[in-house]
């Protein structure tokens, strides 16, 4: 009875120590883990940090000055994204980024109060942040030749913008209403992007005085045109325009009219009197009046009949009374033609 008394209690302290060498064991290699995950965590920290630190040393040697403005240079170099770590060059106030195949504008954009000029014409930006409408002191914003597909309407609160070109985005087609709250938007310049009418919002910018959207697919333009009282420029070479309203003649501040490569038949008669149109080209429409321009009363050798007809001018006046002689000779025609109604008794 002794005997087994004494057996069972050697096998429950062996059962015990076993337990507790067994527990010893999985603390240690638990221990082991966390030292492992430790170590590791701190490497790939101090694996980011000196990445940050070797970034931020080749960013700081894309800081130049002129004028005494910072900018920030980078030309013809791969950066499909910009690294957090910009953030603490948030002192520059220009961006001139070009040819890096940059796919996005970071979310951190916001963080640079101080930018004036965006310029990352030339890349791979798909869309503008929403964090853009925090950059209340910027006043160009240049992203040209991208695919930008969308304008957030709050690029409307960048309140003190006052140059815009978004030219050769090929996908974009609207703008969104709030953009007529760009209350200092001086120069826009949509070119070659996929606009079938200039929309509102444009014609509703207040300060506008120069206007690009050649190479879209405009068939019309607004009757209200002479809303934009102080544009000067009008790009609209290479689209789908068929007629002009006769409003455009009260546009009193126009002096560079561009029509050339679209569908026009004629040209309104009320034109005769912008005397304020400097320069205007009708090149490539199909008019329906064929019109030369007369001689010149005295020789001019620097000149030539290919640069009065470039400059359109000349050409337009000439057209619009050939247009009106022969209107006021059908109306004669009719006039002869018509039968008398009075009868004789």
């Amino acid at each position: 009875m002794v005997g087994v008394v004494v057996c069972g209690s050697v096998s429950s302290i062996k059962a015990l120590w076993e337990t507790r060498i067994k527990r010893k064991k999985e603390e240690v290699e638990e221990e082991q883990k966390r030292r492992t995950t430790r170590d590791r965590a701190t490497s790939r920290l101090n694996l980011v940090v000196w990445e940050d630190r070797a970034v931020m040393a080749r960013l700081k040697q894309k800081l130049v000055t002129e004028d005494g403005r910072l900018i920030l240079r980078i030309e013809q170099e791969e950066w499909k994204s910009l690294p957090g770590c910009l953030v603490q060059l948030n002192q520059v106030q220009e961006w001139q980024i070009h040819r890096t195949g940059l796919q996005k504008i970071p979310y951190f954009i916001s963080s640079f109060q101080n930018l004036l000029v965006l310029d990352l014409s030339r890349n791979g930006i798909v869309e503008i942040p929403k964090e853009i409408g925090k950059l209340t002191h910027l006043r160009e914003m240049l992203l040209s030749y991208n695919r930008v597909k969308c304008v957030p309407e709050e690029l409307s609160y960048c309140e003190s913008l006052e140059r815009l070109e978004l030219a050769m985005n090929q996908d974009l087609d609207q703008l969104p209403d709030q953009f007529k709250n760009l209350k200092k938007l001086q120069h826009l310049d949509l070119s070659m992007n996929n606009f079938t009418c200039l929309p509102d919002c444009v014609v509703g910018l207040p300060a506008l005085e120069w206007l690009d959207m050649g190479g879209n697919r405009l068939q019309h333009l607004p009757e209200d045109i002479h809303r934009m009282e102080k544009l000067h420029t009008l790009w609209l070479q290479r689209n789908e325009l068929e007629r002009l309203p006769e409003n455009i003649s009260r546009m009193q501040s126009l002096d560079t009219l561009v029509l050339s490569s679209n569908r026009l038949r004629d040209i309104p008669p009320l034109m005769e009197g912008m005397s304020n149109l400097r320069f205007v080209n009708f090149r490539g429409n199909p008019l329906t009046l064929d019109v030369t321009l007369p001689p010149r009363e005295t020789n001019v050798v620097d000149d030539d009949e290919d640069d009065r007809e470039m400059f359109g001018r000349e050409f337009m006046q000439v057209y619009i009374q050939e247009s009106r002689k022969r209107a006021s000779a059908v109306l004669n025609m009719h006039c002869v033609n018509q039968p008398n109604d009075d009868s004789s008794d």
